[in-house]
């Protein structure tokens, strides 16, 4: 099982994927992290009781990697909770880079089954808290685990 850690001044993130229910959106957060694009982008976006997001190269939310990947919409853990890691997009089919997670289940649970849920934080909750609008990841590392 592979897990990923987004590591910021604030903290770090550590972050359980959902492979079974969104492989190839997994696979996409997986390589671009491998090959270094989130190091060093900012969270671009921090609506309080929301969301923090984060992954576009321009900084503003219109960048992106340069092609567009389809949603994963019919796997069990499509639900929106504190938390969870989903796929931002202009609509649907056009997500790439950028990412979103839950502050609560509150306010985000009409993005169900509209944004591709693809992992969900188990470790640093805290950090999302206290992460700001323009607050860097320095580095998000991608490790394999035993579970």
């Amino acid at each position: 099982m592979k897990i990923a850690e987004i590591h910021t001044s604030k903290g770090v993130m550590k972050i359980k994927f959902f492979e079974k229910d969104a492989p190839n959106t997994v696979k996409n957060f997986v390589d671009l992290a491998d090959h270094n694009f989130y190091d060093g982008l900012t969270f671009h976006r921090v609506i309080p009781n929301f969301v923090i997001q984060g992954g576009c190269p321009d900084g503003i939310g219109s960048g992106g990697p340069g092609y567009q990947i389809k949603c994963e919409l019919s796997g069990e853990n499509q639900y929106h909770d504190r938390g969870v890691l989903s796929m931002a997009h202009a609509g649907r089919d056009t997500g790439g880079s950028q990412f979103f997670i839950c502050h609560s289940r509150e306010n985000t649970k009409h993005l169900d089954r509209n944004h591709t849920v693809f992992g969900k934080v188990f470790e640093g909750l805290e950090v999302i808290d206290q992460i700001k609008q323009g607050d860097v990841m320095n580095k998000v590392v991608i490790t394999e685990v035993e579970g």
